[in-house]
């Protein structure tokens, strides 16, 4: 199939790679004039590197022309930041026709921002807008055009926007993603499954001292120790009782499960965090006031869901002071803004009035 790949940080090139590695058609757009002219000069290849060695793939097209990267294409995959998505989504609005599909992984219920954004330049086309609750790859960039993919996910609990396009969507991801996608209702259920706001927070926090301490510091393997583990349960359950107070269902994916040895398989299957921290990739600079640990997981998806716990009265102790210790560290109120139903123009809807909309659109 034709797939647009929108970004160019890790997940976006572990994402071109590895499609074109299956054997689909890959236009891969990014802003950055310069390094698009040196991917060109380089033959428009990328390295994947994975358990199985080294794959050197050819991209169809490599741009800065948002328009000929998505013209003819099913997918739209766009693994780029939270807060690098309203700059895209106003980018990519105009350029939407009838089928297409776009695909965030994950999101912080970011197909909203896509799907507002479409309808304010006016495109009534009958696109769709999927999120799902991590990166479809553990990845990290070696090189300009090298990327190492660490795990391939296992288990994609994916929501739609709108949820009555729900058939023709996951077929499309289906088609990309074989025998992994699995339909969680709406996009804001897709949206709840966000692990990134989760696992991160705790991580960066509560290991702040030997963060800013040592040059580089793995928060997955020495930082992920069993106090750590027991507030980012703690977190997680007030994450999935927001879940359960909207009335979806299991499963739940609890982050519990990424770390066990047995029971559930998580999104990237059985020992991925033995397997993430062994490959010695996210030993790296963590600079606390700029990650997007803390500015997409803490301050976007923290928001988020502390917003949509007040829609559904559910208490976030935990999430709103993590909210609180993030904003002293970066010297800001992330209490004010962030992102919230009001932020994104839900903010006067009522539960019912808001699962209206998920279902059926604007």
């Amino acid at each position: 199939m034709k797939i647009a790949v929108l970004g160019g940080g890790n997940g976006s090139f572990a994402a071109a790679g590895d499609f074109a590695l299956s054997g689909h058609e890959v236009r891969l757009w990014r802003r950055d004039a310069d390094q698009v002219a040196a991917h060109r000069t380089a033959g428009a290849r990328i390295t994947v590197k994975d358990h199985n060695g080294r794959h050197d793939v050819k991209l169809a097209l490599v741009t800065t022309d948002i328009a000929a990267a998505v013209n003819g294409t099913e997918l739209i995959l766009c693994p780029a930041p939270a807060f690098a998505q309203p700059d895209i989504a106003r980018l990519l609005a105009p350029h939407l026709r009838d089928g297409h599909v776009v695909f965030l992984p994950p999101a912080t219920f970011g197909s909203m921002i896509f799907a507002q954004a479409a309808r304010d330049a006016g495109n009534h086309a009958k696109a769709s807008f999927a999120e799902t609750g991590t990166l479809p790859w553990l990845t990290r960039k070696h090189g300009p055009f090298e990327v190492a993919i660490t795990i391939r996910a296992k288990r994609l609990p994916v929501g739609v926007f709108p949820l009555d396009q729900a058939p023709h969507a996951l077929d499309v991801i289906g088609r990309a993603f074989p025998g992994v996608i699995e339909p969680c209702g709406d996009a804001l259920s897709g949206a709840l499954m966000n692990a990134g706001p989760i696992i991160h927070p705790p991580l960066i926090v509560m290991n702040a001292g030997p963060i800013e301490h040592f040059e580089r510091w793995d928060i997955h393997k020495e930082g992920t120790q069993a106090a750590i583990r027991r507030v980012t349960d703690a977190l997680d359950a007030e994450r999935i009782a927001v879940r359960e107070a909207l009335g979806y269902a299991a499963p739940h994916f609890p982050l519990a499960h990424h770390y066990a040895r047995e029971g559930e398989i998580w999104m990237y299957g059985r020992g991925s965090h033995d397997r993430l921290t062994d490959s010695g990739d996210w030993r790296e600079r963590i600079v606390l006031s700029e990650h997007r640990y803390m500015r997409e997981d803490l301050r976007l998806g923290l928001s988020l869901l502390v917003s949509v716990a007040d829609l559904a009265g559910v208490a976030t102790p935990l999430a709103k002071a993590f909210l609180s210790i993030g904003g002293v560290v970066c010297g800001e109120d992330f209490a004010q803004g962030g992102r919230t139903l009001e932020t994104l123009g839900l903010g006067n809807l009522r539960k019912a009035e808001l699962q209206t909309l998920l279902r059926n659109g604007f």
